[in-house]
């Protein structure tokens, strides 16, 4: 198997469908949930609806990239998420992140091993390979706040 079929599939686990690292996924974290879950705040944590934004936010960046086109993403920009009124505006957002992260994984996929070592964009953002595994730890840093902000909204509407 192929270094980027392997890391393509790394990926696929921690977004999509995987349970080997945290014996769970993000899509089976938020699948589930309504928008005023999704954007409930508990304390002065994010909410899960702007960490879906975030993650979606530079895949979509880095899917760009992988394209053929320009790197356009800004780290101030990427929790400048449009506000949440409704279900239907938290399942566009969703699903969104879901056909990105797919787009992200096929395109990872189609590279060259050989291009995993390249620089990606520019010499200062590091290699392909980099950048792909740093997503790929991105989301798993973000997806355990997921768990826990469900927990914690668990908890308090036990209460």
């Amino acid at each position: 198997m192929s270094a980027t079929k392997q890391i393509a599939d790394r990926f696929r686990e921690v977004i999509l469908n995987g349970k080997w690292i945290a014996n769970t996924n993000f899509k089976e974290q938020v699948q589930d949930l309504d928008w005023q879950q999704a954007t409930t705040q508990v304390g002065s944590l994010n909410t899960i609806a702007l960490l879906t934004f975030h993650i979606d936010y530079y895949i979509a960046g880095i899917v760009n990239v992988l394209k053929g086109g320009s790197l356009d993403i800004r780290d101030r920009f990427s929790f400048d998420m449009p506000p949440i009124q409704s279900q239907e505006d938290w399942e566009r957002l969703r699903d969104k992140l879901f056909s990105d992260a797919e787009s992200f994984a096929d395109l990872v996929e189609q590279l060259p091993d050989e291009q995993l070592d390249a620089p990606f964009v520019d010499e200062k953002y590091g290699t392909y390979r980099r950048n792909i595994d740093g997503m790929i730890e991105h989301a798993y840093y973000h997806m355990g706040q997921v768990v826990l902000i469900k927990k914690l909204a668990a908890a308090a509407g036990d209460q």
